[in-house]
């Protein structure tokens, strides 16, 4: 969804004579001036291999390959005008060189340690990013063995309620905006899935959830007291797992009440990722699907995690959820009606941070003779995952510096299970999110929305 005017900063403001009346198609913002902190519940696998990526790519060691706002282009007016712009040179985005770290973890291993224990990247390659690893060590976290029952650590805060709890992660985001001179800060969930939990009535308004946290309300997950503490800062927050935490009545109030954009939730990587890509290809030309069996095998940290009944309920959730809004069974019951769709997840630790993704979909075609799609998808979970960090900090950054607010549907590229405006279902397509994120782009910087329509002429 496109935000609403309101929400982009000042659209139209009392002038001067010399200068020129912003229309409201035009947003003004901020200049990316000074260092952006980013702050990561979860110094894991994820977000080791994402910092560790940033200092490489800033050292000349790699280069940033998935990464959207790093290496993409966007075209601008007709194709007759050849305007191809990298991204980030047509939207001011922060430096990488901007960027400092920071963040909590149940473990007190640091960056450097962290990541060597989860064997993403090669040690060669850590060696060389060594230093600024090592002097990211984590904050004690807030932490609940209700909602993630198979790790547990030394690392966490003690005593006092879940409000307490709150102040505490608040008071550690002043000291590390005041010992890394960050003059703006993004929140981003990389930690581990928590159980399935459904809205309760302490989520509903922004009273009931701090009246929930002064009483310990066991309904108030860790990853949400993460996000109220964010918000209630200012702070952007963004939710990599298919956790509640910020898509709630309540912290979506406190969001637009603070002025601050929020998106999640689940990092769309692996076997997902390949659905939105072939979900789309089917039902545009009008092929039918009667079977979708999935199963995953992954032996990181995630994986013992999801090893847990209650932890693979949420994933399986956002994971079951893609397929029904791609291919909208109510608008074509005789192609898609009888879908029989599973999804497995199992914990096999030789496969470390390697998860194999297998898809098998029984498909159907003219006259309704059956065919089959087999997809083996041999990814590297922490590889896909990074450059979607990357991308999703300095976008969110951007749009708080354009005065956006709330929901930012235009990032559901990245995500499983979008957030969305109360009332209306995720879109899911992957071509039409990467349509609605350019276009936004676009919208920010008063150009032409791209169409399709109307014609184009050749000399």
């Amino acid at each position: 969804m496109l935000p609403a005017a309101d929400s982009a900063g000042p659209a139209c403001r009392v002038v001067r004579k010399e200068e020129l009346i912003l229309s409201t198609e035009n947003v003004r913002i901020a200049p990316a001036e000074g260092k952006l902190g980013i702050l990561i519940p979860g110094i894991g696998a994820v977000s080791t291999t994402f910092i560790a990526g940033v200092e490489a790519v800033k050292r000349g060691l790699a280069e940033p390959v998935g990464s959207l706002t790093q290496l993409a282009t966007i075209r601008l007016g007709k194709r007759t005008e050849g305007r191809t712009p990298r991204i980030k040179d047509f939207v001011p985005l922060a430096s990488l060189n901007d960027l400092v770290f920071g963040g909590w973890d149940i473990y007190e291993d640091n960056a450097y340690q962290a990541a060597l224990k989860a064997r993403v990247l090669d040690e060669p390659l850590l060696e060389q990013v060594k230093e600024p690893l090592s002097a990211i060590k984590p904050m004690k976290a807030v932490f609940d063995r209700e909602y993630v029952r198979r790790i547990d650590g030394p690392n966490v805060k003690q005593g006092g309620s879940k409000m307490d709890y709150a102040e505490m992660l608040m008071d550690d985001i002043r000291n590390f905006q005041k010992s890394t001179g960050a003059s703006r800060m993004v929140m981003i969930w990389c930690g581990s899935t928590e159980v399935f939990r459904r809205p309760t009535q302490v989520h509903q308004t922004l009273k009931d959830f701090e009246c929930g946290l002064q009483k310990n309300d066991p309904d108030i997950a860790p990853s949400q007291i993460y996000a109220y503490a964010a918000l209630k800062m200012g702070i952007p927050y963004a939710n990599g797992a298919p956790n509640l935490s910020a898509d709630a009545p309540a912290l979506v109030e406190l969001a637009r009440d603070r002025q601050v954009p929020i998106c999640g939730k689940d990092f769309k990587t692996g076997q997902t990722f390949m659905k939105t890509l072939l979900a789309p290809g089917l039902k545009a030309r009008m092929l039918g699907v009667s079977g979708w069996f999935s199963t995953n095998i992954l032996g990181n940290r995630d994986g013992e995690v999801l090893d847990d009944p209650g932890s693979f309920k949420s994933k399986e959730e956002t994971k079951l959820s893609v397929l029904e809004q791609i291919l909208q069974p109510d608008l074509y019951p005789n192609l898609y009606k009888d879908l029989y769709h599973l999804v497995r997840i199992n914990y096999y630790p030789p496969r470390g941070d390697a998860k194999e993704g297998w898809d098998n979909i029984d498909i159907f075609g003219w006259l309704n003779y059956p065919m089959q799609i087999k997809i083996d998808f041999l990814c590297r979970d922490s590889i896909l995952a990074a450059p979607l960090v990357l991308d999703l900090v300095l976008f969110l950054d951007l749009a708080q510096r354009a005065g956006m607010r709330g929901i930012q549907e235009w990032l559901s590229f990245y995500f499983k299970a979008p957030m969305t405006a109360p009332g209306l279902y995720p879109e899911h397509d992957i071509f039409i999110q990467l349509m609605k994120l350019k276009n936004t782009l676009r919208w920010m910087r008063g150009e032409d929305l791209i169409t399709h329509l109307g014609l184009e002429y050749y000399d």
